[in-house]
């Protein structure tokens, strides 16, 4: 039997271990894990698309079981034309699962051949989302708990280029 392609998509502005911890989840379970890029026109990312995929890519350099990539529009459009059967959602705590649960039954209305599956990470990064750390970083909190460093890197030369700019 074929294992299915996965994918992952979220903001990842910027990618925490916490979204680092779900895609090594994945990767156990599935022989390829595409982390998506999303584009949502409804917020106002601090990285660009470009800088999100690098850092992704940077954080995943050399695993062949992870590829990254960006889109817009709907998700099971992007996982029909990339082949993919699984959507991977990440839950920190019950308050993501009402609303990931109704976009999973949305997508499943969409596109019955397309499964959602719930990964949990691991306990130490239920608390933690992408937010949290880009205030904790605007603030001049250490990040390093939170981020790779090659993230923290980037996170600081981004704010410090926001703050010489003001």
């Amino acid at each position: 039997m074929k294992r299915p392609i996965a994918v992952y998509p979220g903001s990842f502005d910027p990618v925490t271990f916490g979204h680092i911890d779900v895609v090594n989840r994945a990767t156990e379970l599935f022989p390829k894990v595409i982390v998506l890029v999303a584009r949502n026109p409804s917020k106002s990312p601090l990285f660009s698309d470009k800088e999100r995929v690098e850092m992704i890519k940077e954080v995943f350099n050399g695993n062949k079981k992870v590829g990254v990539d960006v889109f817009d529009g709907l998700l099971v459009s992007y996982a029909k034309r990339k082949n993919a059967s699984v959507l991977v959602r990440g839950l920190r705590a019950v308050s993501d699962f009402e609303f990931e649960f109704q976009m999973a039954l949305m997508n499943r209305k969409l596109d019955p051949s397309i499964d959602t599956v719930f990964l949990m990470p691991h306990a130490r990064y239920t608390y933690l989302n992408s937010t949290i750390v880009r205030e904790v970083a605007r603030l001049g909190g250490d990040v390093s708990g939170f981020v790779p460093p090659t993230v923290r890197r980037r996170l600081q030369e981004k704010l410090n280029l926001r703050n010489n700019s003001k």
